[in-house]
């Protein structure tokens, strides 16, 4: 199975980096790919590409899903944890896809996550052979701390989060920060005060500084 995807092209006409954007449960690639706009003004040279998660959404047919989630839609467990694991190997097929289209390699990728698009980044990147030059996850958590004993790379990380999150705890922030720290990840952290489950001025500027840092030649 593949991804649809949508891209941005570099503003330069010349991409030398690519920034991913893995979107949030009930939405699609466009929902976040609209932030290539005020962050390509800063990043010229930068391509970025947005897939829409591989399952229609249960609670939203016109929206998708990395993996259905029982307390939201009435799944169970096994039908979760089964979905992730077929979402694990789609995304995994597809950042092989796209490293081959565009050329651009792991260092100059970086993954940029929301709410479970987060949850798939933490996830799925570690799990690279190659490291990306890192990922920022607004409002997610870590699935499974125990997978990050098997991670082939460890990009650094930086987790934003708004302190008035009602879908995703913002407590999930630390819980992956401490995780994570463990098991040898560069982490940081920022709150984004009085925000909700969404992404705050302060959290995409944040998201800007870091792209350039880990981006710089």
């Amino acid at each position: 199975m593949t991804l649809d995807y949508k891209t941005r092209q570099a503003k330069s006409g010349q991409a030398t980096s690519l920034v991913i954007f893995l979107h949030g449960y009930g939405a699609d690639g466009n929902d976040l790919l609209g932030l290539a706009d005020p962050l390509s003004q800063h990043l010229p040279d930068t391509m970025f590409a947005a897939p829409d998660a591989p399952e229609t959404c249960r609670m939203n047919p016109m929206g998708f899903q990395w993996f259905p989630i029982p307390w939201i839609d009435g799944s169970t467990p096994v039908e979760s944890g089964m979905s992730l694991e077929k979402s694990r190997d789609v995304l995994a097929g597809f950042l092989d896809q796209i490293a081959t289209e565009t050329g651009i390699a792991a260092e100059r990728t970086i993954l940029v996550g929301f709410s479970q698009g987060t949850m798939m980044s933490l996830d799925v990147g570690p799990m690279r052979e190659k490291s990306f030059a890192g990922i920022i996850g607004f409002s997610g958590r870590l699935l499974e701390a125990e997978c990050l004993d098997n991670a082939t790379s460890k990009p650094p990380i930086q987790l934003i989060h708004g302190d008035q999150d009602d879908m995703v705890p913002f407590s999930s922030m630390a819980e992956a920060e401490t995780a994570l720290s463990a098991a040898g990840f560069a982490v940081k952290t920022h709150t984004s005060p009085g925000t909700g489950h969404g992404i705050a001025p302060d959290g995409l500027g944040l998201a800007l500084q870091r792209i350039t840092e880990w981006l710089v030649d």
